[in-house]
């Protein structure tokens, strides 16, 4: 049962040699020239100047299939014109003269534009509408039938090649969007990892200078400190110099290409979010609001930036593709985490892809802090991002006095 399977998968192998053959175009021509004459010499009825035409049209209706793959325009023409003078009355197409024209026909409709696909069957497609009848068994009925048959004939070949050069092109176009897409996502993740390397340097750099601070002042400031212990705080403040002359070293380079002059501010935190959504108001005029849930607590510098960062670019995505939403940004301080989540009220997620620029930062920056981010549609409308950063230590809760100071909600509009 497997032996027609086996001949089909050969003659196709076979087919796709010869095809792929560079001389192909040449033999399949010159053979259906041939063949051409061999017909035009059989036919009954033949005589006088007529044969000499009719072996002529045949050739030239046959042998520029040669030129295809050098001239395909050329050899088109020429078949075309051939074939029409044939149809015009001198006397009828051959056989190779029909194979040929159709192959031309489709080449010229997966090669070319449709505007010089499309004329090209045009004589073909009016032929049986203003040509006169031509007969293969010499009936009219038989002339109308041809006719239309060859107009079909042409309109597929024509129409099956645009088609498939619109398939290359769009499959091409694809490849293309997509290789542009990986680019573009890899530069911008590649921003985005140096600015939060960036970043990660000056709250690191922070810590590490108050190591050495602090070591210094220990052995400044402590009454009757045993050498031994002197030389171990000097060693610990050598040390902290060390690493932070080496991380600087090491991130030179990031540091280099930052956009603009160096600023001395300190990286922002929570307690910069009412500025950030006071900025977001005032530049859309939507309302927005930051809502404060549990108890709030101390944290560590990189999960404080890294929540300022996901609230500023989940406010920009609204901005951008919700303008005029309302923005809630909620904190909620549990036991183990900050669950941070931005919402707005516009069309949902419809024209937000889940693997935007913006949203590779966002999830990044999470999971630098050991945290988890997700995006999509809110429960009723609108756009929800949802942030998840787990405390290393247990945290110290602030004293009263200073919780209003470090979030306070800003007064706002009712959203």
């Amino acid at each position: 049962m497997d032996q027609p399977k086996v001949v089909i998968e050969r003659a196709v192998a076979a087919g796709r040699r010869v095809t792929g053959a560079p001389e192909w175009p040449t033999a399949a021509g010159l053979l259906l020239g041939l063949l051409a004459m061999v017909e035009v010499a059989l036919r009954p009825a033949t005589s006088g100047p007529t044969v000499s035409v009719a072996l002529l049209l045949g050739l030239c209706g046959t042998v520029p299939l040669a030129l295809v793959r050098t001239q395909l325009v050329v050899a088109a023409v020429t078949t075309t014109a051939a074939t029409s003078l044939i149809l015009a009355g001198i006397g009828r197409p051959t056989g190779a003269n029909l194979v040929v024209q159709l192959a031309i026909l489709y080449l010229v409709g997966r090669r070319r534009s449709r505007w010089i696909a499309v004329p090209m069957a045009l004589p073909f497609v009016g032929h049986p509408l203003i040509g006169p009848l031509w007969s293969i068994g010499g009936g009219a009925g038989a002339g109308r039938l041809a006719d239309v048959l060859l107009a079909a004939a042409a309109t597929v070949a024509v129409a099956a090649g645009i088609a498939r050069r619109l398939r290359r092109e769009a499959a091409e176009r694809a490849v293309s969007r997509r290789v542009i897409e990986d680019t573009l996502l890899e530069h911008v993740a590649r921003g985005e990892r140096a600015r939060i390397a960036r970043e990660l340097h000056d709250v690191v750099a922070h810590h590490i200078s108050m190591i050495a601070v602090q070591a210094e002042t220990a052995r400044l400031t402590t009454p009757g400190l045993p050498p031994e212990g002197a030389r171990r705080l000097v060693g610990i403040a050598e040390t902290a110099r060390a690493a932070l002359t080496e991380m600087r070293r090491l991130l030179g380079v990031l540091r280099s290409d930052a956009e603009g002059a160096p600023t001395r501010r300190p990286q922002p935190g929570l307690h910069q979010l009412n500025d950030l959504l006071d900025e977001a108001r005032a530049s859309t005029g939507a309302a927005a609001r930051l809502v404060v849930h549990g108890r709030v607590v101390p944290l560590d510098p990189g999960i404080e930036l890294t929540a300022y960062r996901i609230t500023q670019e989940a406010l920009t995505n609204a901005r951008r593709h919700a303008p005029g939403a309302a923005v809630d940004v909620v904190l909620h301080y549990a036991d183990d985490a900050l669950r941070l989540s931005v919402r707005d009220n516009g069309p949902g997620p419809a024209d937000r892809a889940p693997s935007g620029h913006g949203l590779v930062g966002m999830r990044e920056r999470a999971a630098m802090v050991g945290g988890t981010l997700t995006v999509g549609p809110a429960p009723v409308s609108g756009f929800l991002v949802r942030a998840t950063l787990p405390f290393p230590d247990p945290p110290t809760e602030l004293p009263a006095t200073s919780r209003s100071d470090a979030l306070a909600p800003a007064p706002r509009d009712p959203a």
